[in-house]
């Protein structure tokens, strides 16, 4: 008999099945939550101390309680995937106002809900990342707070999911006819060997698009947080995604049309190259 998959759960490992929520839980009333997704390779941590400070800056926005202090929610994380021998895997932490009455108001004396669920993830296909993938364009209809990770992630659904439907890797999204980020990832484009990814206004501060900028800059590759339009993506050199789960991939079609010669470029292939190198060092135990 397989062992069960355990969930954290408000301070214990509980078995899934077991794993209950109160449907006046403000996260499936409101969407009223924060989450992250935190890398584990070599059973170890990737950046997690970015994405403990992202949700502690989430927390803050939304003016919510933390239930655990640094060192517990690390020793947390650590918990759960041994619990479930996660030693290659991704962790989804969400955090929610907690179980209340259904008012639009802050409850007093709600106790948050803390869930974290430990899964196999063995990073990015090699098939994906040595030929690139296709992508297709859809507007950004999602509200004016993408600062925060919030739960409430619909528009990021029906981008994604129409971009499946069609055959895409991933959805870009469009404001005002700029280029904002993916549904669940960051975008990047090099135009005459500058790479270009838009400002953090009102998009996600997304923790590998941070790691990516400082690593190429790193190796002298002029980095730039600009916005750039619809049509400058389309024509670019290169053109590539980054995030927890997307690792760095490669986009050599947009909207059916090649992006460039349609095959990965230099500074793609340095972004990767990069980003490996960092997975690997934490794979070994170095402190990410």
């Amino acid at each position: 008999m397989s062992k069960p998959e355990m969930v954290y759960l408000n301070g214990e490992l509980v078995a899934h099945e077991y794993a209950k929520i109160s449907v006046e839980d403000r996260g499936f009333n409101f969407a009223d939550g924060i989450y992250e997704v935190v890398r584990v390779v070599g059973g170890n941590l990737f950046r997690v101390e970015a994405h403990l400070d992202r949700l502690e800056r989430g927390a803050r926005a939304l003016q919510m309680e933390l239930p655990l202090a640094r060192q517990a929610f690390r020793d947390a994380l650590h918990g759960v995937a041994r619990a479930n021998g996660t030693e290659e895997g991704t962790i989804y932490v969400q955090l929610t106002r907690g179980v209340a009455p259904r008012k639009h108001s802050f409850p007093e004396g709600a106790r948050p809900t803390l869930v974290m669920l430990a899964r196999p993830f063995r990073g990015a296909t090699e098939e994906y990342q040595r030929d690139g993938v296709s992508v297709l364009t859809a507007p950004d209809l999602r509200w004016g707070y993408c600062e925060v990770k919030t739960i409430g992630l619909l528009p990021n659904v029906m981008a994604y999911q129409k971009a499946r439907s069609e055959g895409g890797f991933e959805a870009i999204m469009v404001r005002e006819g700029k280029v904002t980020e993916g549904a669940h990832s960051s975008a990047f484009c090099v135009i005459g060997g500058t790479v270009y990814t838009h400002p953090i206004e009102n998009i996600l501060p997304s923790i590998t698009r941070r790691f990516t900028i400082e690593a190429l800059r790193g190796e002298g590759v002029d980095v730039r947080e600009e916005k750039v339009a619809l049509d400058a993506f389309r024509t670019a050199d290169e053109v590539f995604l980054v995030g927890t789960t997307t690792e760095v991939m490669p986009v050599v079609r947009m909207d059916g049309k090649a992006v460039s010669n349609g095959k990965p470029g230099d500074l793609t292939r340095l972004a990767l190259q990069l980003y490996l190198r960092d997975l690997e060092a934490a794979r070994g135990g170095a402190a990410g």
